[in-house]
């Protein structure tokens, strides 16, 4: 415990060192202040607060300098730091001063930064429970929950919130997932149906058994990809490097060139203190961690902020089907029944058992039944296993919703009465091993996917639009014709989308945007990969964004926020760079001591800051379509 505790302390610190040598520079400087001035000591007194905030403050700063240029990295901050060890050497300690609380400022600055683009991380951690209920015969006792195991019987109490994924055993309610699937409302829970970590439990209690441990829960991948985007360095952020690789060359030489002409050497201490490259340090992660939070208060998680550079360079988008150009939400719109069945009889029975799915056609059977006023009854023994579709009693007759695909003729009765497949979606539904119906559905597409895909030319030099999709042709040109898309691809594997991702990005950068698990190589491959909705733990691991809410708008909204990102980055690197240079012709030229050049390298920090700054605010629209 004593270990952790001082671990946990020295963390602290290593990560708000910036910040304490920042304060501790700024009252040295206070201190000397009041000594020259109020108390007016003498010259050797008032120096010692500005050598106690040189060695304390500065010693690690010029490390980490140090560290950088025993690694060949000759980054910007290389002249803040011979600027400080410069103004030690002339005597100018108040100008060292000054270099050292602007270079510990700035990193302060940006840990604050990238604190607040975490908050919709911690906002997740704060939310999920510490501790679960888990019962073993009849007594029920609280464990942490980093403490269940798989297998484990764990009680939710009414208005908890699910700890880990699990199946119900017990008990028969609803829960709110809304926060993790976005759907709008409760999904039914009876023994046999999934629950998912995060969800909200309603009015009832109910028995579960884990099936995954905490760490492999969905909520936890929620969060894990949301940690990801304080681990990516971006390339724009590098293109800082680049430009303090050819700035801080320069701005030796020019102080160099100022001290041989001049004879002076404060001339060379103020030509480098003027030119801390604070813009560079500075400038450009407060743009990219503004629009990192900006794209967060709007649900965009952004994973790997590189792709807030590159979005607005894609000329190709590529867009999956189903959940993305259309709503996901199929509706029933034809039932064909076997003889001996009707149509009132078949929908009951199959709604009784779809109630507890979240398979988009469940939702539409028994939307339908209730559309309808027919009778959803209660259902016992439910599975839903991959390859085997739906399965359950109710009534005291077996059910079973299954594809197409999965039929297995040497098992069920009826199926001469099965009819050829016609376009669009379908499944089929078997009663006590006999066929008993098919039901047919249409997906609608999403009300914005036509005036989307129209602005994408126009308005984002996306020229091309593609959908590639694992769905029947038929059903994928139907939609492609409503949208206004006329380059398809359908009926593909994901090993498919992604050669055919893979050979598009050589010819152009690609946005890719999609929805579920067979998605994930096509995201990893495009330029740019976007995940709307959270339908797939995998896929919004394979993407470089994820959208929180199933929305083309939100797509539209990122294009801006990236474009708007990089246009603020480099005004503000650029723009300080430019005033930074002519600050050091001024003090080049005699016209700035060190302590005015510090005091005006300030100035220039304070605007290319305050111009970041703005990439966190959003303009009046974010949308153009």
């Amino acid at each position: 415990m004593l270990r952790n505790s001082v671990k946990n302390a020295l963390e602290s610190v290593r990560k708000n060192k910036s910040s304490l040598i920042a304060v501790f520079t700024l009252l040295m400087i206070a201190a000397y202040l009041c000594l020259r001035f109020i108390f007016r000591s003498a010259i050797n007194t008032c120096h010692l607060p500005l050598l106690s905030a040189l060695f304390l403050g500065g010693t690690p700063l010029l490390y980490g300098v140090l560290k950088k240029l025993f690694n060949r990295d000759f980054g910007a901050d290389l002249l803040a730091g011979i600027a400080i060890v410069t103004s030690v050497l002339l005597g100018e300690y108040l100008a060292g001063a000054i270099v050292v609380l602007m270079l510990s400022g700035g990193n302060a600055l940006e840990m604050v930064a990238v604190a607040n683009a975490s908050s919709v991380l911690k906002a997740l951690a704060k939310r999920m429970p510490s501790i679960a209920h888990r019962r073993r015969g009849s007594e029920v006792v609280e464990i942490g929950v980093n403490h269940i195991a798989i297998g484990d019987t764990l009680l939710i109490f009414p208005h908890e919130i699910c700890p880990v994924d699990g199946i119900v055993v017990e008990g028969h309610g609803v829960m709110n997932e809304a926060y993790l699937t976005g759907e709008p409302f409760e999904i039914d829970k009876a023994p046999g149906t999934g629950v998912i970590s995060g969800a909200i439990n309603g009015n009832t209690a109910l028995t579960i058994t884990a099936t995954k441990l905490s760490v492999d829960s969905r909520y936890a991948q929620i969060m894990e990809v949301m940690k990801l985007s304080e681990q990516n360095k971006p390339q724009l952020r590098r293109l800082g490097d680049q430009l303090g690789a050819i700035y801080t060359p320069v701005a030796l030489s020019l102080a160099a060139l100022s001290w041989i002409f001049s004879g002076e050497a404060t001339r060379f201490l103020a030509v480098l203190v003027v030119a801390t490259p604070c813009p560079l340090l500075i400038g450009i992660p407060v743009a990219i961690i503004g629009s990192i939070s900006l794209a967060a208060r709007r649900g965009i998680v952004i994973k790997n902020p590189a792709i807030l550079e590159q979005i607005g360079k894609c000329e190709t988008a590529i867009f999956d089907k189903t959940g993305t150009l259309t709503y996901g939400e199929p509706e029933l719109s034809e039932t064909i029944c076997a003889v001996g069945f009707t149509s009132g009889e078949v929908l009951s029975l199959a709604a009784s058992l779809e109630r507890y799915s979240k398979h988009p056609l469940g939702r539409a059977i028994t939307a339908a039944a209730k559309k309808n006023g027919i009778t959803i009854l209660e259902a016992s023994e439910i599975h839903e296993v991959p390859g085997e579709g739906l399965k359950g009693v109710a009534d005291g007759r077996r059910i079973q919703v299954i594809g197409r695909n999965l039929v297995n003729t040497s098992k069920w009765l009826g199926l001469e009465q099965l009819l050829p497949s016609k376009a669009g979606l379908e499944c089929l539904v078997f009663i006590n091993e006999t066929y008993a119906a098919t039901f047919s559905f249409r997906d609608t597409p999403r009300i914005e996917s036509v005036p989307f895909i129209k602005h994408l030319g126009p308005s984002h030099e996306l020229h091309r639009s593609i959908i590639v999709s694992g769905d029947r042709a038929s059903e994928v040109n139907y939609l492609a014709a409503r949208v206004g898309i006329t380059e398809v691809y359908a009926e593909k594997s994901p090993e498919e989308k992604l050669v055919i991702v893979q050979e598009e990005t050589r010819k152009a950068k690609t946005l890719y945007v999609g929805d579920g698990i067979n998605d994930a190589p096509a995201l990893m491959a495009a330029t740019v990969g976007v995940a709307i909705g959270r339908n797939s733990d995998v896929t919004s691991q394979a993407a470089g964004a994820v959208i929180m809410d199933s929305s083309l708008t939100k797509v539209d909204e990122l294009i801006h926020i990236g474009r708007r990102m990089r246009t603020i980055a480099l005004q503000s690197a650029v723009g300080g760079i430019t005033l930074s240079l002519i600050g050091m012709i001024f003090a080049a030229s005699g016209h700035l001591s060190p302590v005015m050049g510090a005091i005006t390298q300030e100035a220039i920090d304070l605007l290319a800051i305050l111009n970041a700054l703005r990439a966190a605010f959003p303009p009046k629209d974010l949308s153009d379509f």
